[in-house]
């Protein structure tokens, strides 16, 4: 259990919340945002002061009970809820991080021919890719390994400030962020992602105000924006998939809508790719 991860997170959640959103008076002027702590051990059936104690890093082990009572008067989503229940200690034991991909992954992305597709690891690390892959994210055979990763790609970007002008690739860091959170719950220690969020943490103030956010999500689908030294900019669909049998691993899919000015310039990369 990690009692100080976990009161920084109940009270990030209870500070997002209006006493409206849960059907409570807003009664007298409030000094903060948010719920009060007596209204959010109401609204779970706790008495207060065993909220107060989990709010401060010194409360019991809850229970898997008293973790859903908690979850419902967050009003906390699916990713948030599992979240949860990885700091309280509570999810079953799971296998360490593994860095292979499966043959058959490796097979599928490789007949991918006009869709740029990579394998990336719960640590943000970009483990296998198909040709038209990396004629978007540039050249990857041709860093070390730990260069071939995502979080870092972002945050050190000498633009990282229009980054975050630009509504979708802003989204796209803070999803981000949120989706590298939730790996740190499941997997809390495990020393290559706290390595990665120290490094990053120290490095970039931008990451470090979104991880003190303390927002989590699992990242699915989303919108991006490529801008493409030939090509130029390309508008595509993210999409996230979890590798059978391997949570530790996702494989990612860049899509266009067909007949697209995002299709075209992906076939005209494709094209680059196979005559080079």
């Amino acid at each position: 259990m990690n009692r100080d991860q976990l009161a920084a997170f109940l009270r990030s959640r209870r500070d997002r919340i209006t006493p409206l959103e849960v059907g409570l008076p807003a009664g007298e002027r409030r000094r903060a945002p948010g719920l009060r702590r007596q209204e959010v051990a109401q609204l779970a059936g706790v008495s207060v002061d065993y909220y107060i104690r989990l709010e401060q890093g010194r409360g019991p082990h809850p229970s898997r009970q008293v973790l859903n009572a908690l979850a419902r008067a967050l009003m906390l989503s699916q990713d948030e809820r599992a979240h949860l229940f990885h700091l309280a200690g509570q999810p079953p034991d799971r296998p360490a991080r593994r860095g292979d991909v499966p043959g058959p992954i490796r097979h599928l992305i490789g007949y991918l021919e006009e869709v740029p597709a990579y394998v990336l690891d719960a640590a943000y690390n970009v483990l296998a890719w198909n040709p038209l892959g990396e004629a978007l994210l540039g050249d990857l055979a041709g860093l070390p390994p730990h260069r071939r990763n995502i979080i870092r790609r972002v945050f050190a970007a000498q633009d990282m400030a229009d980054l975050l002008g630009d509504e979708d690739r802003s989204a796209f860091a803070r999803v981000s962020v949120a989706d590298l959170r939730a790996a740190a719950g499941r997997y809390p220690d495990d020393p290559e992602i706290q390595a990665l969020v120290a490094e990053m943490l120290a490095l970039s103030p931008e990451f470090a105000a979104l991880w003190h956010l303390h927002e989590v999500g699992v990242r699915r689908s989303q919108r991006k924006r490529v801008t493409h030294p030939v090509v130029g900019t390309i508008d595509l669909v993210c999409q996230m998939l979890p590798v059978p049998d391997r949570e530790d691993l996702h494989l990612v899919l860049y899509t266009a809508e067909p007949g697209s000015p995002a299709h075209r310039a992906l076939r005209e990369l494709r094209e680059l790719t196979l005559s080079s």
